[in-house]
């Protein structure tokens, strides 16, 4: 009897220390799990970068976002998209100042020169985050690089296009996305530059679209309305040309009016096809994003960049375009 009681003692040890390990190892299992979850993304991604748009709904920047997660991905970077629904640089200035906040590894952002936005980057630059702007640039801040196109050769390309095909004889209103922005003023001022050396092309008026189809298509109008002489039209944001078709097959004016758009949104692609738009200049905002981050990393690990890194801009019309439209960005014929 006494031996049996020392067995039936001995079992519920076993049986307590085995439950006391299973428990234990169970437990650990759960903050190991909770960690993952809580500590970092699931991707287990060695950096977070920001990618800060000048407004996160526009297309072109849909494209943007697109090459720079493709480059995440395949880095292994994870990609934050966040920005002002709509262009508005005092919620610009406060997702960098967030982005600062939550110790972000690298901050990706369209530049404008302002004060705010100078202080801002540099206090990034202050804290031991770098800054690449894109698309448009800040040279006054102390951000490390900016990657995008060149905006006055983009905007003297244009000029030589429009000078060409009216055989330089044209009077031609500007639909420019804002005054304030630096690339949309290098655009109006490359533009200006080429058309000044043909005798016969004047700028009749600039107007601002606010980045928005309605507005590029208002000002189009009124436009029209106080010098019913235009007849060519420089678009310079994506969905400047866009608006001026519109009024302009509105009006039963394509015929003789001339139009030269900005970037290749599908819808654009679409209207040059259809005859609606004459020709638009090409950026490559995919190759912007997908750079920008490869830059990113290089800066991280110390390695030696360019500080102006230009993509390539150039003049896109009918015959250029692919019978498809397939992917993020246009599929045109590069000569």
């Amino acid at each position: 009897m006494r031996i049996r009681r020392v067995i039936i003692s001995i079992l519920v040890i076993c049986f307590i220390v085995a439950f006391c390990l299973s428990l234990h190892f169970y437990l650990k299992a759960l903050n190991i799990n909770k960690g993952l979850t809580n500590d970092k993304p699931v991707s287990s991604s060695d950096y977070h970068f920001i990618l800060i748009p000048e407004e996160m709904d526009n297309p072109y920047w849909h494209l943007v976002e697109d090459g720079a997660k493709a480059a995440g991905a395949q880095a292994d970077v994870a990609i934050e998209y966040k920005g002002p629904v709509q262009a508005n640089v005092e919620e610009h200035i406060g997702a960098i100042d967030t982005a600062i906040a939550t110790k972000v590894d690298g901050i990706i952002t369209q530049g404008t020169v302002s004060p705010e936005m100078t202080a801002v980057i540099n206090a990034a630059i202050q804290k031991g985050i770098p800054v690449i702007t894109l698309d448009s640039d800040d040279p006054d801040s102390r951000r490390v690089a900016y990657i995008g196109t060149n905006n006055f050769k983009a905007g003297y390309q244009a000029g030589e296009a429009l000078i060409k095909a009216t055989h330089g004889k044209a009077e031609v209103g500007i639909i420019t996305g804002n005054f304030d922005s630096t690339n949309e003023k290098q655009r109006v001022a490359g533009f200006e530059k080429a058309v000044s050396r043909a005798r016969d092309v004047h700028i009749v008026d600039v107007e601002e679209s606010h980045i928005t189809r309605v507005q590029a298509a208002e000002k189009t109008y009124n436009m029209l309305i106080k010098y019913p002489k235009i007849n060519a039209f420089f678009g310079t944001s994506s969905l400047d040309g866009i608006g001026i078709s519109a009024i302009i097959e509105q009006l039963d004016h394509k015929k003789d009016t001339y139009i030269i758009a900005f970037d290749t949104l599908k819808e654009t692609q679409t209207l040059i096809k259809k005859g609606a738009i004459d020709a638009t200049v090409s950026q490559d905002p995919y190759q912007m994003g997908y750079q920008s981050v490869l830059m990113m990393l290089d800066i991280l690990k110390g390695k030696q960049i360019k500080s102006l890194k230009y993509t390539d801009s150039q003049i896109i019309r009918a015959s250029d375009l692919n019978i498809s439209i397939t992917h993020t960005h246009a599929e045109v014929k590069h000569k």
